[in-house]
């Protein structure tokens, strides 16, 4: 018969719904060289669309979904779309501290892409102690001209101490799979408090009820005493 679960380890952080909507907000951050298809990635999670070419990324763009973790936790993920360029690498790195997650993509058509995700993985470890990695290797559907080998990529991911997921926004394959595989590991490492909740952090936030302003407030008229 196996051992009961210490209690301590198994119990979730506190859970407040803000009107029923939901309870956290996970900041999650994708990185990685430019044109690996971050953008594409993120607005066919959160738009359930896919465009060929976007705009290359400026500074950093937000996104937002909300999601349901097992059992009935309401989360709101808030994206970071960050410019891969060079030139946007100090407005990039000032959005590290306050990230939860990051999810490191690379283009499996370039082996450059993939090459550099050490260089990406360090700049966040090297401001950031407690963070949750995702290794994304992005356009599966051109498999056929491949630099990376799904081998080489699982062995970054075991070095990394993360898994690896291979997607598509074209064809749409594991996109919702690798958002989720994040918060689901967020989630975990918050019950499993490896991540602390700070004073002034917003990698994660506890959403609590709002009170109504008394302005909102409708006073309920005094009742009349009887005069007889």
């Amino acid at each position: 018969m196996e051992a009961a679960p210490d209690a301590e380890l198994t119990q979730a952080p506190p859970v407040c719904p803000l009107n029923g909507d939901w309870h956290y907000q996970f900041r999650i951050l994708l990185l990685g060289d430019s044109t690996v298809g971050k953008t594409s990635l993120l607005r066919r999670y959160t738009e359930r669309c896919f465009v060929p070419a976007p705009c290359p990324t400026v500074g950093v763009e937000f996104y937002s979904r909300m999601m349901e973790l097992p059992p009935g936790i309401r989360v709101k993920l808030q994206l970071w779309d960050t410019a891969g360029q060079e030139r946007f690498r100090c407005i990039t790195r000032s959005f590290y501290r306050n990230a939860v997650g990051v999810l490191l993509v690379f283009d499996m058509t370039n082996r450059r892409s993939f090459e550099n995700i050490f260089d990406w993985y360090n700049e966040v470890t090297n401001v950031m102690d407690k963070v949750v990695f995702l290794l994304v290797g992005h356009k599966s559907d051109l498999h056929c001209v491949n630099r990376v080998t799904v081998e080489e990529a699982e062995g970054l991911a075991m070095s990394l101490g993360t898994r690896f997921i291979e997607t598509s926004a074209k064809d749409n394959v594991n996109v919702d799979l690798a958002f989720e595989t994040m918060a689901n590991a967020v989630y975990e490492a918050l019950r499993q408090k490896e991540i602390d909740l700070q004073e002034g952090w917003d990698g994660v936030k506890v959403i609590h009820k709002k009170r109504t302003s008394s302005l909102q407030r409708r006073k309920k008229p005094p009742e009349e005493k009887c005069q007889c």
